[in-house]
């Protein structure tokens, strides 16, 4: 695809996240970027003041890459706080960017939002009680269903792998009290409408939640007791997809490796995992930076960087900002034609 062209989307909105966090660094660098298309209209949604400060310090370390802040629509939020703690201040500025930039997005037709990594321990400091930036989006569009996609496009093959969480930020032993045969059904459903909208037919693969998918009841009962059956159901209404599974997790990702690697492998269109660590694990060995956080069945496209916040080398100039130039890329694509997310 070529991603210059881009009548169909007016505007990309990009929250900044944490400002004590690597976010200013990496959206700084990848609008600079030339991977970036130059004729969008983006606003940043942060603080202009650490924006510019930011720019300066990373250019007194000697870093040349970097998109200048004045040169850009920036919606500044500066917020004064009663709180003495720093991550609690931070917390609260970073979930004000969001709704922010949340509200922004709304009035635009055909809009998208990127959003920089938060902390969801700041976050709670302030006060707010959210596990995540998907959380807040589907609270904020009044959406109950939303899912959390992974998706990659390989530099290598033009592939775009893509992984869907069928349970997101919960303890791992909360995973089999959350997972039941209306959830699947319904990550399945907007699996299959985010599918439908670049291909016709979609295969698809659902890992089970046990070693070796239960092996018939002797490693876990969850996929003999309902899981199989929730599957088969499923595909009977829904006889366009391609469904396998569920599949022992352990080699339920070995043919995306390939797919990611060669242009001749066989292809699928999607996988979706149990928990949260059981797709992220895969998804980050194989795509490495390349790795997107989307938030499908929401009422615009929003794509977020596939990494954290970096409070260890932020303010350092080393923070890589490939993930971040994805995010805008992939959200600008699927804004613009989303029958061209796959070249298969």
């Amino acid at each position: 695809m070529n991603v210059q062209n881009t009548n169909k989307i007016s505007k990309v909105v990009l929250s900044v996240g944490d400002d004590s966090g690597i976010g200013p660094e990496i959206i700084l660098k990848a609008l600079y970027s030339n991977q970036v298309p130059k004729d969008i209209d983006f606003i940043i949604v942060g603080s202009k003041k650490n924006l510019q400060d930011t720019y300066e310090h990373l250019r007194s370390l000697g870093l040349k890459n970097l998109a200048n802040p004045k040169n850009f629509k920036i919606h500044d939020l500066e917020i004064s706080s009663s709180s003495n703690d720093p991550k609690s201040r931070y917390g609260n500025l970073s979930f004000q960017y969001l709704t922010k930039a949340i509200e922004i997005v709304k009035q635009y037709p055909n809009s998208a939002l990127v959003t920089g990594p938060i902390c969801k321990k700041s976050w709670s400091l302030a006060g707010h009680y959210f596990s995540g930036q998907t959380e807040v989006l589907a609270k904020s569009c009044g959406i109950k269903n939303v899912g959390m996609l992974f998706t990659a496009k390989s530099p290598i093959t033009g592939w775009r792998f893509n992984t869907l969480l069928a349970t997101t930020h919960i303890a791992l032993s909360e995973v089999p009290k959350k997972l039941t045969k209306e959830l699947i059904h319904s990550k399945l459903d907007l699996f299959k409408n985010f599918c439908n909208t670049y291909t016709d037919k979609p295969v698809l693969k659902v890992a089970g939640l046990n070693p070796h998918a239960g092996e018939e009841g002797i490693l876990g009962h969850e996929e003999k007791a309902w899981l199989n059956d929730a599957l088969i159901t499923w595909n009977e209404k829904n006889r366009g997809i391609k469904l396998l599974g569920p599949l022992s997790p352990d080699s339920c990702w070995n043919t995306s490796v390939k797919a990611w690697n060669d242009k001749n492998a066989e292809k699928h269109d999607g996988i979706l995992a149990m928990y949260h660590d059981q797709g992220l694990i895969p998804m980050k060995v194989i795509a490495l930076n390349y790795s997107v956080n989307t938030t499908i069945g929401l009422p615009f496209i929003r794509t977020s960087p596939d990494h954290g916040t970096g409070f260890d080398i932020a303010g350092k100039g080393i923070a890589q900002s490939q993930s971040m130039i994805e995010a805008i890329k992939t959200a600008i694509e699927m804004t613009y034609n989303s029958r061209l997310l796959n070249t298969h």
